[in-house]
């Protein structure tokens, strides 16, 4: 059972800023449906895959954006032991350990000034979330949760239909959409903590410093890239991602938005 209620008080300061930065909280629905201990399973398989779907949107936009032909390989054999044991079932637990660091090293693009700082913090940012995405799968076979694959949520997708087609308003969209995920994700987990055993909660509550970073590095590249206010932006993203996470929800994921009155069977 768990012991907290309340998140320390500590964690305060952490949390003030991604709750100004998001338009509205987690409905309380949500939270009823995800503290359910039968959507457990649902919670854990989809953070696990969330993780992973982080690295990859990382992986993406150094590729695209920042790096030379021949480091290009290096960043897809880091990521492929995940992708394999999420899309094909091949590894365990065992075989991903110690996996989540990069053993070569990642080449910067000479064409872009901004190369190097996007290196810099997505290298980082894609180390975090495969050793969160082997913590989580460490949690599910601790409490003898098999793995299986679940369907995505609308809630990426319904953010990445807004990007812009040039460049490099592209990028800077995407980068804005990157702070909103993170930052949704550390509100969730902060809401979530207080009501899921202690193990799953101690876990949540450490996530909550590296999805707060990983909102401003988001943040910070997007206005450095752009090299303009693109606070009107960040506003109109603000919008898009309230709606998705206010507006009903026909099955139930990590970042789904309020249940619907009577949820599918999931």
């Amino acid at each position: 059972m768990s012991h907290l209620h309340t998140l320390p008080p500590e964690f305060g300061d952490l949390l003030a800023p991604i709750h100004a930065f998001l338009r509205c909280d987690t409905p309380d629905a949500w939270l009823e449906e995800a503290r359910q201990p039968a959507n457990l399973p649902v919670v854990l398989r989809d953070h696990m895959l969330c993780e992973l779907k982080a690295a990859q949107s990382a992986m993406f936009l150094i590729r695209k954006y920042a790096i030379d032909q021949d480091s290009r390989q290096a960043l897809q054999d880091w990521l492929k032991p995940y992708e394999d044991f999420a899309y094909k079932k091949q590894g365990t637990l065992e075989s991903l350990k110690g996996r989540s660091s990069i053993s070569k090293k990642i080449r910067a693009r000479t064409d872009l000034p901004y190369s190097q700082a996007l290196i810099d913090k997505m290298v980082l940012l894609i180390k975090e979330e495969l050793h969160h995405y082997y913590q989580v799968l460490e949690l599910m076979q601790n409490k003898g949760i098999a793995y299986e694959n679940v369907t995505a949520s609308r809630y990426a997708k319904g953010l990445f239909t807004h990007v812009k087609t040039f460049e490099p308003d592209a990028l800077v969209d995407k980068l804005i959409i990157g702070a909103f995920i993170e930052a949704r994700s550390c509100e969730r987990f902060a809401r979530l903590a207080p009501y899921l055993a202690d193990d799953i909660q101690k876990f949540y509550i450490s996530l909550l410093r590296s999805e707060a970073r990983h909102y401003q590095d988001y943040l910070t590249l997007a206005e450095d890239i752009a090299g303009k206010d693109i606070s009107e932006r960040i506003a109109y993203f603000a919008e898009i991602e309230a709606e998705l996470i206010r507006s009903p929800d026909s099955e139930f994921r990590f970042h789904s938005g309020k249940p619907e009155a009577t949820p599918n069977s999931l």
